[in-house]
């Protein structure tokens, strides 16, 4: 690989494996991965039950999930500024946050009627996963030099799964209470935390980095190509996590007024984790495959243009025919999802290797930061314009990326993307 796209890789002086042993670690990372990001959704999946027993507002109960993005970039900045990935093994840091991530959300059992030490935990869970989910992407590059738009997008796949799991935990019928889902997403994340230290392979070649630079800030935003798959990324960050946290509520909402069926509440969260989990991994294994056939730019533009027309179209279905808004969400899940891996990846082949650690960390400090805009912006608009428009706020996210992925399509830069594929 030459110098001046991807990442760096070094040989440890260990044989070479197998082919077919580097889909044996990807599958291994995946999957712990999937199990510990089923903490990050946890708290949201019975909400509901949380507003109850802790007798607070809805509306505050938004910064359960927004104090998770907060917490993520946050730690997100700390690794990356002390350059932790490079200085501990991805084994042993991958396996800290899940561990990290685990107990915090477990504390969270300890104050059944709420007040402020659940929130705080939140956080501190988001700034454990931080590295776990870009550690895990690192460490399934050293695997997958050449292929990594299909590999990232497996990945992405199980981040996916993961993030909808505790909506299949709230719907089965044997877990009726929120600390049984909440007590069952951290003992998913200590299984997690199990497979990534004593059952993935070890990587037979070692990935070196750049950390995060201050001072390199301002080169990344003057990199025009950088910055335009950075815009992309962020229009995405605009609308997925606002989507993962507020669709269970809209389908709760939208079906308690046409539904008899007993147990909603189940029949919501299996729906919530078919659109999240399930659709939304195979649209990140679609758009990791096509990406890596048809160029990035290509990709995103299409999965942008039909998230954002399901966010717009979403509204409509609101009270309407049940199995017209499941395929809807359906839709929405699969694209939503289907270009997140790209936008990453793009900045990787974009960015010249001593400001590429800098690029990354600016791309996902503010896509997340983002998050928590559009996450309390439903929240707050839902009151005043409905669950029939709410959520066509979303659209500005894809608009705006879709603009900025087909300029950058047009620059020249692009040709060092897939591998000319752009």
């Amino acid at each position: 690989m030459s110098e001046d796209r991807g990442l760096q890789f070094a040989t440890t002086g260990l044989v070479p494996s197998p082919f077919h042993l580097r889909w044996v670690a990807l599958f291994w990372i995946t999957l712990a991965e999937l199990l510990v990001m089923s903490v990050w959704f946890s708290a949201s999946a019975v909400t509901p039950e949380l507003i109850k027993a802790w007798h607070i507002a809805g509306s505050g109960m938004v910064w359960l999930t927004s104090g998770v993005q907060l917490g993520f970039v946050i730690g997100a900045l700390i690794s990356a500024t002390f350059g932790l990935p490079d200085r501990i093994p991805s084994r042993w840091m991958m396996g800290s946050g899940a561990f990290g991530a685990a107990l915090t959300t477990n504390l969270i059992l300890l104050f059944p009627h709420g007040g402020p030490a659940p929130f705080i935990l939140r956080a501190i869970t988001g700034a454990f996963l931080a590295i776990v989910y870009p550690v895990a992407v690192q460490w399934v590059s050293t695997w997958f030099p050449r292929q990594r738009g299909i590999s990232v997008g497996i990945l992405i796949g199980g981040l996916t799964i993961g993030s909808a799991l505790p909506h299949l935990l709230a719907g089965l019928p044997f877990l009726t209470e929120w600390p049984w889902v909440i007590g069952g997403s951290g003992v998913l994340a200590v299984i997690g935390c199990g497979l990534v230290l004593w059952v993935v392979p070890e990587s037979p070649v070692r990935v070196q980095t750049s950390t995060f630079r201050w001072d390199r800030v301002g080169e990344v935003f003057r990199d025009r190509p950088v910055m335009l798959a950075n815009i992309g990324y962020w229009g995405h960050m605009w609308e997925l996590y606002a989507m993962w946290t507020w669709l269970p509520a809209f389908l709760l909402a939208s079906w308690m007024g046409i539904s008899r069926v007993p147990d909603l509440s189940q029949w919501v969260g299996f729906a919530s984790f078919a659109a999240i989990g399930v659709t939304g991994m195979l649209g990140a294994l679609v758009g990791g495959y096509i990406a890596d056939l048809w160029g990035r730019t290509a990709t995103t533009i299409i999965a942008l243009a039909i998230s954002g027309m399901m966010s717009l179209i979403i509204g409509f279905t609101y009270r309407q025919n049940i199995w017209l808004t499941v395929g809807v969400i359906f839709m929405w899940g699969f694209s939503v999802i289907a270009d997140s891996a790209q936008f990453s990846v793009a900045v990787t082949e974009l960015s010249p290797v001593d400001r590429r650690g800098s690029a990354l960390t600016v791309q996902m400090a503010i896509g997340f930061l983002l998050t928590i805009g559009s996450i309390n912006l439903i929240g707050s608009m839902e009151g005043s314009i409905g669950w029939s428009h709410v959520f066509s706020l979303l659209a500005i996210g894809p608009i705006v990326s879709i603009i900025a992925m087909a300029r950058l399509r047009r620059n020249g830069a692009s040709i060092q993307m897939a591998n000319g594929k752009r």
